[in-house]
C-alpha cells in the first residue's frame, strides 16, 4: 500500500515532536531500527499488512520486539499507528522520517558504485569534491559494487549521476561503430 502524503505527514508529526522533546537523533536511531527489522523479516512486515490480525495483537507483537530497544516516544507512536489503523505504512513513515531528517539536517545521500570495492582514498575524494558542489551540506557515502560496470565508478547525489565507467564508454564506442556513415558503408559493400 502505497501512501507517500499520509506517511509523510505522520512522519514530520514524530519529527516535530521528537524535535521540541530533544530526543531528534534517538529516535532517528529508533526508526533506522524498525526500518530495518521491519524491512529485514518479511514475516513482520506481512503482519502489519494482515486485515485478519487485528491492532491489539499487532501493538502487542511490535512492543514486544521493541520495548526496552527504542526510546518510549517511539514505542507511543507505534501504538498511535496501531490504534489508527496506520500500522501498513509504517515501513513508508520510517523512510520518510529518516528523509525528513536528513532535509533538516542537510545532509545528502551520494551513492557509488564500482566494479569493485572502493578504497577510502577514492571515496575520501568523491565526498570531498561532492560536499564543494553541494556548499552547506554534509554528504553520506553508500558504497556498492556491480561488477558489471566493468571499471570507474558511477556516482549518483539526488537526481544527479556522473558515469565514469567502462561501461558507458564501450557503449559509447558502440555506438559511435553503429552511426558512422563511413564504416556502414564500407561494411554494406
Amino acid at each position: 500500500m502505497q501512501n507517500p502524503r499520509l506517511a509523510s505527514r505522520y512522519a514530520k508529526s514524530l519529527l516535530d515532536l521528537a524535535q521540541e522533546q530533544n530526543q531528534l537523533d534517538s529516535v532517528l536511531q529508533d526508526m533506522q531500527l524498525i526500518q530495518s527489522a521491519t524491512a529485514g523479516t518479511p514475516e513482520l512486515a506481512q503482519l502489519m499488512r494482515s486485515p485478519i490480525v487485528n491492532a491489539e495483537k499487532k501493538n502487542t507483537v511490535l512492543k514486544a520486539i521493541f520495548e526496552g530497544k527504542v526510546q518510549p516516544l517511539s514505542i507511543a507512536f507505534i501504538h498511535l499507528l496501531t490504534s489508527k489503523g496506520r500500522e501498513k505504512v509504517l515501513l513508508e513513515i520510517t523512510a520518510s522520517f529518516i528523509s525528513q531528517y536528513k532535509e533538516l539536517k542537510r545532509i545528502r545521500v551520494a551513492k557509488l558504485i564500482t566494479a569493485t570495492p572502493a578504497n577510502d582514498q577514492l571515496k575520501q575524494t568523491l565526498q570531498a569534491k561532492a560536499e564543494a558542489a553541494l556548499p552547506g551540506y554534509t554528504v553520506e557515502f553508500q558504497t556498492e559494487v556491480d561488477p558489471s560496470i566493468i571499471g570507474g565508478f558511477i556516482l549518483e547525489v539526488g537526481d544527479k549521476m556522473i558515469d565514469a565507467s567502462v561501461r558507458r564508454d564501450l557503449s559509447e564506442v558502440r555506438k559511435q561503430f553503429k552511426d558512422n556513415l563511413y564504416i556502414s558503408q564500407v561494411l554494406s559493400n
